[in-house]
């Protein structure tokens, strides 16, 4: 198990896992020709309306939130189900990429921070 305040290396071996699952699972399944996209996306939106309001009184760790977090993990696992480190990477990547940052932070303008401390949390405890 990492460090709670994990260190640059581990979270670019993050980054790292997510990109080789991702390109793997992609050559494996026609590009995730097996996911209907659109339900996937009005899963994350109905999760993202849900966790919202709770951004500013919840801890990313609380039973509540981790919930809501395995649900996350759920929704991505149709795609292909990500390592602990890969999923860590897709938090990371929220972070990274403008264009996902703008989506997600246009739920909450806290979201991506949320989610990367969440997704961390429920990494380390449950995959």
């Amino acid at each position: 198990m990492t460090p709670q305040h994990p260190t640059p290396e581990y979270l670019e071996r993050c980054r790292l896992a997510m990109a080789a699952e991702q390109t793997k699972s992609l050559a494996e399944t026609n590009n995730w020709s097996h996911v209907d996209k659109h339900q996937v996306h009005l899963a994350w939106d109905a999760l993202y309306k849900e966790l919202a309001p709770l951004l500013d009184g919840a801890q990313p760790s609380s039973s509540e939130i981790q919930t809501l977090i395995a649900r996350h993990y759920s929704i991505a696992s149709r795609f292909y189900p990500p390592s602990r480190e890969a999923y860590i990477g897709m938090a990371l990547f929220y972070q990274d990429n403008p264009d996902m940052k703008t989506f997600h932070n246009a739920y909450h303008p806290k979201m991506v921070d949320f989610l990367n401390e969440a997704i961390f949390t429920y990494a380390q405890n449950q995959l």
